[in-house]
């Protein structure tokens, strides 16, 4: 049986997997598969009732200013009894889950499993596996009480436009909060939203841009975290 190791590793630099081919691979066992992870992925996410998800880069190292952020982050975070919710692997994600340990919290992450290795950070405490991104992505999004992004790339940025178009549509209660932590690294996005989205091609409106804040410290963060209304819709 082949040892299992640990693929703490950014998800682009993710071993290759091909799916084997028998019934497994048929459409129909696929549609009963993705049911079975939304069933269970449902099942174990609302268990924490009181949670925070946070996002941000898998690239970023131990000595990061941003990683040590998201550390003391989840650490407050876990004292004042917020679940931490991360996809589970390195970078900020570790930083945060690393935090929320040390707090004796729930640290929680939602993660890709492999065949062969299990791709976890070593500080998550309540650990969930998913074979579909898609369905991981759902329940990072499920039901936590506010949303944090840390400097990031592509999976980031492709968070925060969801959450926030969620609450532009109304799929998602506008009260929650959604923060962005770097101002140096967010500013320019969010100029150019106002420049260019609202502004020139008025392809939102103002209060649109009212959905994010952006702070520059853990404890900035914590403090508007520490002000959000519980999710009861669930």
């Amino acid at each position: 049986m082949k040892k299992l190791q640990n693929v703490n590793l950014p998800a682009a630099k993710l071993p290759v997997y091909k799916e084997t081919e028998d019934f497994r691979s048929s459409m129909h066992w696929r549609v009963f598969r993705i049911l079975a992870e939304f069933i269970e992925g449902f099942g174990f996410i609302a268990d924490f009732k009181k949670s925070v998800t946070i996002f941000g880069s898998t690239r970023t190292s131990e000595d990061n200013h941003w990683y040590k952020e998201a550390e003391k982050l989840g650490k407050s975070l876990a004292e004042e009894g917020f679940a931490v919710v991360t996809g589970g692997g390195p970078g900020i994600m570790e930083a945060v889950n690393k935090g929320a340990a040390e707090g004796d919290g729930n640290s929680v992450g939602l993660n890709i499993q492999l065949p062969h290795e299990q791709r976890t950070n070593p500080y998550v405490n309540k650990p969930k596996g998913f074979h579909y991104f898609f369905t991981r992505k759902l329940m990072l999004t499920y039901s936590a009480q506010a949303y944090v992004y840390f400097p990031g790339g592509f999976g980031t940025l492709d968070e925060f436009f969801e959450i926030t178009t969620l609450i532009q549509e109304k799929k998602i209660f506008s009260h929650i909060p959604v923060i962005l932590v770097g101002k140096e690294y967010w500013s320019r996005l969010t100029e150019w939203i106002d420049q260019e989205l609202y502004q020139k091609h008025r392809t939102i409106d103002k209060e649109d841009m009212g959905i994010y804040t952006i702070v520059d410290t853990a404890e900035e963060a914590l403090a508007i975290i520490k002000q959000s209304k519980p999710r009861d819709e669930f």
